[in-house]
């Protein structure tokens, strides 16, 4: 499919009543198609799949057409939602330790390239940590500052390990000794897929 059939296609999987904090519907996103104003639906769009949780198709349209308009943060953002619909979403409030005080010196893009270890309280058979491996997103900001603060979302590697997570549970962040920032988990939500063929 061509990106104007890619975009119609996830138009048509969002339900005619959601809206977002803007009135944003997806009246508006047929009317930037017409218009043959891709990136903008593609971008409201993207906005429409916050409001209720769409199937994995969806954001598989979206990341796809994406990647045909040549745009990395969009697509790499629907390949995260598509993540996340198959394997359920958790997001944290993440605090970093300064640059003097951790590993870290330099910022890290926010755009789930940082995979870092997590103390999320499992133990070896010695009682030490068992730390597990999870990306990284953050929302709503290029790049994360040492000392930094913001909302972020946490792929796992094996999600199955982090089935116990409630919110309200801390977790450390570690890049090596000591651990490089903390995180209060803020939302857990089961996953939400449908069986696909590309999956």
């Amino acid at each position: 499919m061509d990106v104007p059939q890619l975009l119609e296609a996830a138009s048509l999987l969002v339900p005619e009543e959601a809206a977002t904090e803007n009135d944003i519907t997806v009246n508006d996103v047929w009317e930037y198609l017409v218009l043959d104003e891709w990136e903008v639906a593609l971008g409201l769009l993207e906005e429409l799949g916050d409001v209720s949780p769409l199937p994995l198709s969806f954001w598989e349209a979206l990341a796809t057409a994406a990647e045909q308009m040549r745009l990395e943060t969009s697509s790499a953002w629907c390949r995260w939602r598509c993540y996340e619909t198959r394997n359920g979403v958790i997001r944290a409030d993440l605090v970093l330790r300064p640059a003097g005080e951790a590993r870290r010196r330099t910022p890290f893009s926010g755009a789930g390239v940082l995979r870092p270890m997590w103390d999320i309280g499992h133990r070896t058979a010695t009682g030490e940590p068992a730390l597990n491996i999870a990306g990284l997103w953050v929302e709503f900001t290029p790049f994360m500052e040492p000392g930094g603060r913001a909302t972020v979302r946490l792929a796992p590697l094996d999600p199955s390990q982090w089935r116990h997570l409630r919110p309200g549970q801390v977790i450390t962040m570690h890049e090596g000794r000591p651990a490089a920032g903390t995180a209060v988990v803020l939302e857990v939500r089961r996953p939400t897929a449908e069986p696909s063929a590309q999956t």
